[in-house]
């Protein structure tokens, strides 16, 4: 199997070297597995592409590359001239931290599997959710490190994969707790951690100047049961199948009875 591997936290990231543990597994002694990640952190760039100005690429070692881009620039950087072919799979991951709830519309580990999925090639978003109970731990991708490959391939070998327009892809949150402390795998929906969501701080300069931090909220919140963040935090492994499809599909039939 040959494997593109990539991120939003940056190539010299710990959750990479993990998904290059879970990839290396995967395909096997007479495999492939490529990297092209971001040479910078591209956290919170969601399916940002490099439009209007060139991306920069550098290989670093035989099949490792590092862009001056975002995930999903790295994802069109390796299709179309780093590797000779295309791959079988794209992981993109492991991030540091959850890409559950409205995560999902930030996230650059979510834009890479999404430009995968757009490109016709199999991928699969991997987080790993962070908290008290694995903060602390050796490896707080443990999680992650351990049931990564089986949760991959139970997907290649039994879940669809294919779309008319818009082909699906999957998002797979790891809980955060141990490896041992980890149970089963959830098929989930997207949650919405209710009353939370990014805002902004402001700051002034030394110079004066004004400038806005962006600021988070609470992960530990509920979202109810058969989302991603509720199984998360029930310990469970959260899989959701997912489309670059934003029509409001349940409310097609409202609007055009509206509007006629």
């Amino acid at each position: 199997m040959r494997i593109l591997i990539t991120n939003d936290d940056g190539i010299n990231a710990p959750g990479l070297v993990t998904l290059e543990s879970i990839a290396a597994e995967l395909a096997g002694p007479d495999g492939e597995v490529w990297v092209v990640a971001p040479a910078f952190e591209q956290s919170g760039v969601g399916h940002c592409i490099s439009y209007a100005h060139p991306t920069m690429i550098s290989e670093l070692a035989p099949r490792r590359w590092a862009a001056e881009g975002s995930p999903a620039d790295c994802v069109l950087a390796a299709l179309h001239d780093v590797m000779p072919e295309r791959p079988d799979l794209v992981l993109s991951g492991v991030n540091r931290g959850n890409n559950a709830g409205e995560n999902v519309m930030y996230s650059g580990t979510i834009g890479g599997a999404m430009e995968a999925a757009l490109q016709g090639v199999k991928a699969i978003a991997m987080s790993q959710f962070f908290g008290a109970d694995n903060n602390d731990l050796d490896d707080p991708f443990e999680s992650a490190a351990k049931h990564g490959a089986t949760v991959v391939r139970r997907l290649l070998a039994k879940a669809p994969w294919d779309g008319a327009d818009y082909n699906l892809f999957y998002n797979v949150n790891f809980p955060p707790v141990s490896a041992d402390e980890t149970g089963e795998i959830a098929v989930t929906r997207q949650g919405r951690r209710q009353g939370s969501g990014f805002a902004v701080e402001a700051q002034l300069s030394p110079s004066g100047r004004r400038f806005l931090w962006v600021t988070g909220s609470a992960q530990n919140v509920e979202t109810g049961a058969g989302t991603d963040v509720s199984a998360n935090l029930a310990g469970e492994i959260s899989v959701t199948p997912m489309r670059a499809d934003l029509t409001a599909h349940d409310a097609l039939s409202d609007v055009e009875a509206a509007l006629q």
